[in-house]
């Protein structure tokens, strides 16, 4: 027999479990969709290699039928040139023209090939200089291929840019993922009101610094009721880079100090089976970031920030946005965070 609290409380929690069946349909749609459209495109690109080494085929084959009458085209008129002198030399002139060419593209061909020896040894596979449409495009369509199924780990600011639904280019990764390891900027801290006093943007405030991080811990709390294993930490120093790992690939923007990070460019690496990549590099410094002692865990039920010891241990909470401006991540009366 249930009781008066649970005959109320149970359209509530039927309401409830309908939302996250339909939304659990939805994200499984989402996916089925996903990999027929990677199926066809891989069928397309296989047709394509087909066309272009048929392409070359037909080309060899025109060329070789065409050598005779080419000969026999270019001693008729070298026939005609041979006692004109003016059109030797034209025809030097042109020949050594072409030889020179050929030599720098053969020059450039081989510094290029050494450049790209060494990009591949770093694991740089793709360079972004600006974000026009078309580039966007391609990021958001590499990072949904890549993310699908896979936990997110990212570094960022406030993740408004990154995470925001229907905004960010991880928007759509997040719905798919299994879970995500988030690393952000206290809005609270010091050092958080330095870095945006310092971007020359008079529309920019903290106020609305702090609201896009609400936002983003919004849309990390419709994740968790969706069922995905969902981490918020909060570091305090001011945001160096703008990270994103999917599985083999990483993405990677510099914060400016007086820039807007969405001007600068975008480097993606992919792990390097022999760990001299970059991508290494970076990976562990995600890990030691978030394993640090200074990072506080984001508590989603209680809204505070859970600080711990080297033995991952909770050693105090803090009140989400109660932060001390003397020491950061710390309480009027308490210790500064190690």
């Amino acid at each position: 027999m249930m009781n008066a609290y649970d005959r109320n409380k149970w359209p509530v929690l039927a309401l409830r479990h309908f939302k996250k069946e339909w939304m659990s349909e939805e994200v499984e749609r989402e996916s089925f969709r996903a990999m027929a459209f990677a199926r066809i495109q891989t069928l397309v690109n296989g047709f394509a290699q087909i066309g272009y080494h048929l392409a070359v085929l037909f080309l060899s084959a025109a060329i070789a039928l065409s050598l005779p009458a080419i000969a026999d085209r270019f001693l008729v008129y070298w026939a005609r040139i041979d006692d004109d002198r003016t059109s030797l030399l034209m025809l030097e002139a042109i020949v050594a023209s072409l030889l020179i060419l050929f030599a720098n593209v053969i020059r450039l061909s081989v510094r290029d090939k050494a450049l790209a020896k060494m990009a591949i040894g770093a694991g740089l596979v793709s360079y972004y200089p600006s974000h026009e449409p078309s580039a966007r495009r391609r990021i958001k369509q590499l990072k949904e291929k890549q993310g699908t199924g896979r936990t997110v780990m990212a570094i960022g600011s406030s993740g408004y840019g990154t995470l925001t639904d229907q905004v960010g280019d991880l928007a759509s990764v997040l719905e798919r993922c299994t879970g995500a390891k988030i690393l952000l900027v206290n809005p609270y801290s010091p050092e958080a009101r330095a870095r945006i006093c310092a971007i020359a943007d008079p529309d920019y405030s903290v106020e609305l610094f702090q609201e896009e991080v609400r936002r983003s811990i919004e849309l990390l709390k419709r994740l968790r009721a969706m069922g995905k294993s969902v981490r918020l930490k909060f570091y305090s120093e001011p945001p160096l880079v703008k990270l994103v790992i999917l599985g083999d690939y990483l993405w990677l923007q510099h914060y400016h100090p007086d820039l807007n990070v969405r001007t600068m460019p975008e480097y993606v690496f992919r792990h390097n089976p022999k760990d001299h990549g970059l991508y290494t590099f970076y990976y562990h410094y995600f890990v030691q970031r978030w394993s640090s002692c200074d990072v506080g865990d984001y508590d989603f039920d209680r809204e505070e920030l859970v600080y711990r010891d080297p033995h991952d241990r909770s050693d105090r909470r803090v009140p989400f946005g109660q932060e001390s401006e003397a020491y950061p991540g710390t309480i009027s009366g308490s210790l500064p965070a190690r």
